[in-house]
């Protein structure tokens, strides 16, 4: 199993999917982390050179484009099946139930001290940290 975590600093949970740097992606074995790599990961600087798209009947995030949006920042992390995040957009946590990465919004801020949740059954998704 791995599970991705976004970060800027490769210690800490970053607070928006969107607006992260990296991935933090940890290989889990036997119920423990038997790796970690530091990976790249588009978000809004990338996309904020392209023209805007209006939303129409739709909330924030939640319409086909930004979907795509969605998409280009999760191909790094296709192999992993669990995403965690200090906060995202409703259209982001969607679009990753889509491609079969389950997100989960926390409020822990260290990475090792989430995993770890995660990975004892405690990490509660606090999807009330949705926008």
């Amino acid at each position: 199993m791995k599970i991705a975590v976004v970060t800027d600093d490769g210690k800490t949970i970053c607070q928006h999917f969107g607006r992260a740097s990296y991935y933090l992606v940890a290989t889990v074995g036997n119920g423990r982390v038997t790796a970690t790599e530091l990976r790249e990961k588009p978000g809004h600087r990338q996309f904020s050179q392209e023209p805007k798209h209006e939303e129409h009947h739709h909330g924030h995030g939640e319409d086909a484009h930004s979907h795509g949006k969605h998409v280009q920042m999760a191909d790094v992390i296709q192999d992993c099946q669990v995403i965690i995040t200090g906060g995202m957009g409703m259209g982001a946590y969607e679009s990753l139930r889509q491609l079969n990465i389950t997100p989960v919004v926390t409020d822990l801020t260290e990475i090792d001290s989430a995993i770890q949740a995660y990975l004892d059954g405690k990490l509660i998704n606090l999807t009330d940290r949705l926008h």
